[in-house]
């Protein structure tokens, strides 16, 4: 994945900025009505805050004196009342505003994990796992706190600020003036430093992605790392990585939290001078008490929204770098994609299969040619056999088939058609793949047999199973087809897995069946018994059969034999045997080297 790590690596350079959060607000414009109920909310909020220094002016002016006895009783059961339009109308808004975050937290995931589950597999040669999963979950969740509290808060503060500051003009103009002088002081050092805090929080964000793709990678190895008695040293890395992002998350903290205190500081600093000011016209006969208090009180919220618009604008920041990485990712666009007027694949289905003149080489190592000029044709219901050594390209014709890839010269063909012509989904739904090494994922059995057709029933899951030779081992289990799998299918052996995995191609019923290696991880008893099952499925299918153990394909139609990405023998085992090349010099390793090792380990 060059551009996603090219893109955090971006993330490094100051060039984040809160136009980041600009393609994420379509998610939150989904769902206007909560806008306008909490901006509501909001509103009826910050006129009952503003009323609370207007009803202590005229409680201060009016409410001792002897003859208005009754009138501070009014004033206190009006102020009561202000304060409980206050509360409700703050707790509606914090409701409103929270849910809409979660709301727009829930759609942008996924809508992120859509995207990321239709990228191609160029995509994933290179992405970190781990790094992805932290984007999906830790970069959102800064998301949700943008669209909700920071938000909210912001609007809040702001008509707060506006409110008190017209309070204010209208209460007193000339020490609303030096009010005024003070605001630029205050604002400047917000705007001059936020690219500072954005730039942290993303490098923060940035490392503790990095820790948690190490994370991600050695835990879904934990039998391999201690294996090899490495707990230690991997406990060491990811203190290392740990410690990394603390720093980086420290620097950042420390960016915000200097930038709060000046703000607070400049904010509160010019409300003390307009109190002194004021104080002297108090004593000067120039202004009463409760116009002074009332100037005050209406400075002092100003001055609050002010200071707490600061720590906003530091949240803002934040979520602006993690909205960038998100933008980033949703940037990288799959180069495998459906064509605009996608051909349709004939009906009923043929299964046949054509490579002409097919060249590739894969995007993370574009120099090497993995193949070169490949030609070969399957007819339709015919099993064909790939063999040949390492690195010959035997894998690269599944993943061509499978369109995971496209061929950099050359077309391929299924029933005619060049699959780049075609919907991938369409293409691929013609195809079984049974991989070398098993896919098991951490849900039920029956919802790992399922996984190809979701609406496949019970009796069909366990007809599948028992092609596969699996029934007997899954009924055995705790729960039977119910037991719930660890992740990776970690609780199963190794051939086990592999039927699983059978059975699930078995229940696709495509025309087109992917052998790779499919039996490779059974011992010879359930070799036998998934051979015959397999034998079964692939009367009427079109069969393409990878393997390395030359007596698994002994009854193929035919055998291609490549080498350096290309066919270079092709007939039967007799046929191929005679002309003594590569295919006959593989033979005579595999099956001498394998009586030599029975005639060993016979007893004397």
């Amino acid at each position: 994945m060059n551009d996603v790590n090219a893109s955090a690596a971006e993330g490094r350079r100051p060039r984040t900025s809160l136009k980041a959060l600009k393609p994420l607000l379509p998610y939150a414009i989904r769902h206007k009505g909560w806008i306008l109920a909490a901006l509501a909310a909001l509103v009826v909020a910050s006129a009952a805050t503003l009323t609370l220094p207007v009803a202590v002016r005229r409680m201060i002016d009016f409410g001792f004196s002897p003859d208005s006895a009754g009138l501070i009783d009014r004033y206190f059961t009006g102020m009561l009342l202000v304060v409980g339009v206050l509360a409700v109308a703050s707790g509606a808004r914090y409701f409103l505003v929270m849910t809409l975050g979660e709301r727009v937290v829930a759609d942008l995931r996924g809508d992120l994990f859509a995207h990321l589950a239709h990228q191609d597999a160029a995509f994933y040669d290179s992405a970190k796992t781990g790094e992805l999963v932290s984007r999906l979950t830790a970069d959102t969740t800064q998301m949700k706190s943008a669209f909700g509290s920071s938000a909210s808060v912001a609007l809040r503060n702001f008509f707060m600020f506006i409110g008190a500051t017209g309070m204010m003009v209208v209460t007193s103009p000339k020490l609303s003036i030096l009010v005024l002088v003070a605001i630029p002081i205050i604002v400047l050092p917000l705007v001059a430093s936020g690219r500072s805090v954005r730039n942290r929080s993303r490098l923060a964000q940035d490392t503790l992605a990095e820790a948690s793709a190490f994370a991600a990678e050695n835990l879904s190895a934990a039998r391999t790392m201690q294996a090899f008695v490495a707990e230690e040293a991997t406990i060491g890395r990811f203190r290392a990585a740990a410690e990394n992002a603390y720093a980086a998350a420290r620097a950042a903290m420390g960016a915000r939290a200097l930038l709060t205190t000046v703000a607070i500081f400049l904010a509160f600093a010019s409300v003390v001078a307009v109190l002194w000011l004021g104080a002297q016209d108090v004593m000067a006969g120039r202004m009463t008490g409760g116009l002074l208090s009332q100037f005050v009180l209406s400075a002092v919220l100003g001055a609050s929204s002010m200071g707490q618009l600061s720590e906003v604008w530091s949240e803002l920041s934040s979520a602006a770098g993690a909205a960038g990485r998100i933008a980033d990712l949703l940037a990288i666009q799959p180069t495998i994609v459906a064509p605009a007027n996608p051909l349709r694949l004939p009906e009923p289905p043929r299964g046949e299969i054509a490579f002409e003149n097919v060249s590739f080489s894969y995007p993370t190592r574009p120099e090497t040619s993995v193949v070169s000029g490949l030609t070969l044709s399957v007819r339709a219901g015919e099993t064909v056999a790939i063999v040949g050594p390492s690195g010959a390209g035997k894998s690269t014709v599944f993943q061509l088939l499978m369109r995971f890839y496209d061929p950099t010269g050359g077309r391929v063909l299924v029933d005619g058609v060049d699959v780049r012509q075609v919907d991938p989904a369409k293409a691929r739904g013609r195809m079984a793949l049974v991989p070398q090494d098993a896919v098991v994922f951490g849900a039920s059995v029956a919802e790992n047999i399922r996984y190809g057709r979701a609406d496949a029933t019970d009796a069909e899951v366990i007809a599948a199973a028992e092609r596969a030779a699996a029934d007997e081992f899954i009924r055995a289990l705790p729960a039977g087809y119910d037991t719930k799998l660890g992740e990776r299918g970690v609780t199963l052996s190794g051939g086990q897995r592999q039927r699983l995995a059978i059975a699930r191609a078995i229940l696709m019923n495509a025309p087109i069946l992917l052998l790779d290696e499919a039996t490779s991880a059974l011992d010879a008893e359930n070799e036998t018994l998934v051979q015959r099952a397999l034998d079964n499925v692939m009367k009427g299918r079109t069969t393409l059969v990878i393997a390395h153990r030359l007596a698994t394909v002994l009854g193929a139609d035919r055998i291609l034999v490549m080498e350096d990405g290309r066919v270079v023998e092709e007939g039967t085992h007799a046929s191929l045997v005679s002309k003594d090349g590569l295919y006959a010099r593989l033979a005579r390793l595999q099956f001498e080297t394998g009586a030599a090792a029975l005639a060993d380990a016979a007893p004397v």
